[in-house]
């Protein structure tokens, strides 16, 4: 494939601490395209004088920033990016040496999940695969509409024939404890504004959290990863009990509604 014909979309706000690194891991001669959401720090900036193409819009959700875009691609192939994500050596050569057949719409690629300094392979994080590059205009994005919503399980679906490259896409979301708090914090906010608060859904969270680590530490391999494993399995099985605690004082209180949208922007 001629890399040329693949534009690297990301969606930022305020990445400044990422964004160079994201577009240098891209292949030099591929269009970059930055959809910002008025970013207050320097990513704009950063971004141009990396050689992307920049557009600025409001920020309306998700999963319409994504849409939209994907709108502004002219090449034939787009390659969907997070701030946080950066193509591996492995995975930018594939590319280079990538053949399509003509019925391919898209590929799914492995995306390697980083957390505190280490690849994750258990607790489900391993091999993660997302559809992120697609035929231009033949794909499209499935999630929660809502402005304020982080469409937190958004897929690319392709409206054709997808198939699998093998190297994988490396992701850098949780440097640190704190960062998986925050994160934690601001997706189970975001989830728990689309949720209908009930006590059967929160009895029935509590009841199967201990199941939920068990499954993740033993069946998905999490106790590989050592502290790391621990950590994520317990913290993703107490994961459903935040959205359903915090969907009770978002729909019954607007201070904690007020505050998970202004946490969304």
């Amino acid at each position: 494939m001629n890399c040329a014909d693949i534009t690297f979309v990301v969606l930022t706000r305020n990445e400044a601490a990422n964004i160079e690194a994201c577009l240098a891991s891209t292949p030099a001669r591929s269009p970059k395209l930055v959809y910002d959401a008025e970013s207050r720090d320097e990513t704009v900036s950063l971004a141009r004088a990396a050689g992307a193409a920049i557009a600025v819009a409001p920020w309306e959700g998700y999963l319409r920033a994504r849409n939209a875009a994907a709108r502004l691609v002219q090449t034939p192939w787009t390659f969907m990016l997070d701030a946080d994500e950066r193509l591996s050596r492995e995975l930018a050569a594939e590319l280079l040496t990538l053949q399509t057949a003509p019925g391919v719409a898209a590929f799914s690629i492995p995306r390697r999940n980083w957390f505190c300094g280490k690849w994750i392979r258990g607790c489900g994080w391993w091999p993660d695969r997302l559809v992120r590059l697609f035929k231009t205009g033949c794909a499209e994005l499935q999630g929660h509409a809502a402005a304020s919503s982080a469409a937190l399980h958004e897929r690319w679906r392709p409206l054709g024939e997808c198939t699998q490259l093998e190297s994988p896409l490396d992701h850098f979301s949780y440097r640190s404890i704190a960062s998986y708090r925050r994160k934690f914090q601001l997706y189970t906010a975001l989830e728990a504004e689309a949720r209908t608060p009930s006590l059967a859904a929160l009895a029935r969270a509590w009841l199967t959290m201990p199941l939920r680590a068990l499954w993740l530490l033993f069946i998905k391999g999490g106790v590989l990863d050592g502290w790391r494993g621990l950590f994520i399995a317990t913290a993703s099985a107490m994961y459903p009990v935040a959205v359903v605690g915090k969907a009770y004082a978002v729909k019954r209180t607007p201070a904690a509604r007020t505050r998970s949208e202004e946490r969304a922007r």
